[in-house]
């Protein structure tokens, strides 16, 4: 057992893997009714709502208190048209929480619909993070932190498709959880012991490998090319979907997770980076914004006082800054 003896961190330890599971069940049997394409355009699918409803209804039971900022809520499952993709959503939830009625399964979805802020406390929940990699049988995340007064304190990154070691023999599914001034901890995704994780020792940056977005749209992979060129960088980047990324640096799989703007004025959600900031941080490693500055979670649901991101293992971050400077585009 971990240092995360205290209640808090064990049920919210013990709510991702509950969602972990429904989200890997649904992916086995997604049918092509299981999704629907929001306002934005982006999928959303049984999983997401699944996953929001188990985790925030653990929360409200828990830590009633405590408001929560998720990316989900249950409008559009509502929809007369959506009624098979509500009854997907309905079973699904029951399958891990037999005892919730429909009324409370909706009920928990939109409870994510606080503000945010700088004062107080407030959990923040990507349910899927990386709905699109979850779709292509790829990397995914189920993100929860805890925010106070402005910053992460504790956080857990449930990654259902990363293999939980190195060997050949390791078994598909690890979740990783921090709390400030504790560490960063690996733990089997079904259960088991824990294990301390650190950030890479690379020492050189020639030697770095270095990841990135698998969508386009979510960072400018050009811009990424010429700042591994100016660090020397030779080794192609590792494109992954999700806060699957952060969980490379914290636990040394990679040296640089680079999300460079596509356009002017984008403001990142919280709820995409929260939980993957402190799991990087307690593993040793920085994380800030592609000016240097430390991500500013006191702002709503946006890091509007941020533009980008950029984790690395913390031995040459400054150098990793500086060269994406120079290579901005014009």
């Amino acid at each position: 057992m971990s240092k995360f003896e205290h209640f808090s961190a064990q049920m919210a330890i013990d709510a991702v893997r509950k969602a972990a599971l429904l989200c890997a069940h649904v992916r086995a049997n997604l049918t092509a009714d299981g999704a629907l394409a929001k306002n934005d355009k982006s999928p959303v699918t049984i999983a997401d709502y699944g996953s929001q409803a188990v985790i925030l209804h653990l929360l409200q039971a828990a830590t009633p208190d405590i408001p929560v900022v998720a990316e989900e809520d249950a409008d559009a499952l509502r929809a007369d048209d959506n009624a098979a993709l509500r009854a997907q959503v309905f079973a699904e939830v029951r399958r891990i929480l037999p005892q919730l009625g429909n009324p409370e399964i909706l009920a928990a979805i939109d409870r994510g619909n606080h503000t945010g802020g700088p004062a107080g406390r407030f959990w923040t929940l990507d349910p899927i993070d990386g709905t699109k990699g979850f779709l292509r049988n790829d990397q995914y995340a189920i993100a929860l932190a805890l925010v106070e007064d402005g910053q992460p304190v504790m956080g857990v990154l449930g990654c259902p498709e990363l293999p939980c070691g190195h060997e050949a023999t390791a078994k598909t599914g690890c979740l990783l959880a921090a709390c400030r001034g504790e560490g960063a901890w690996l733990y089997p995704l079904d259960a088991g012991e824990a294990a301390p994780v650190k950030v890479s020792s690379t020492a050189d940056t020639a030697l770095a490998c270095f990841c990135e977005s698998v969508e386009s749209g979510h960072s400018r992979h050009d811009w990424s090319a010429t700042v591994a060129e100016k660090l020397g960088i030779t080794r192609p980047s590792v494109r992954m979907d999700s806060q699957c990324k952060y969980a490379s640096i914290a636990r040394g799989d990679a040296d640089i997770y680079l999300r460079l703007p596509t356009r002017p004025g984008y403001e990142e959600k919280i709820w995409d980076h929260a939980a993957g900031c402190l799991v990087v941080e307690e593993a040793g490693g920085t994380v800030t914004d592609i000016r240097g500055k430390p991500l500013d979670f006191s702002a709503g649901r946006t890091l509007r006082h941020n533009s980008g991101v950029v984790a690395t293992n913390g031995r040459w971050h400054d150098q990793v800054i500086a060269a994406i400077q120079a290579a901005t585009p014009a």
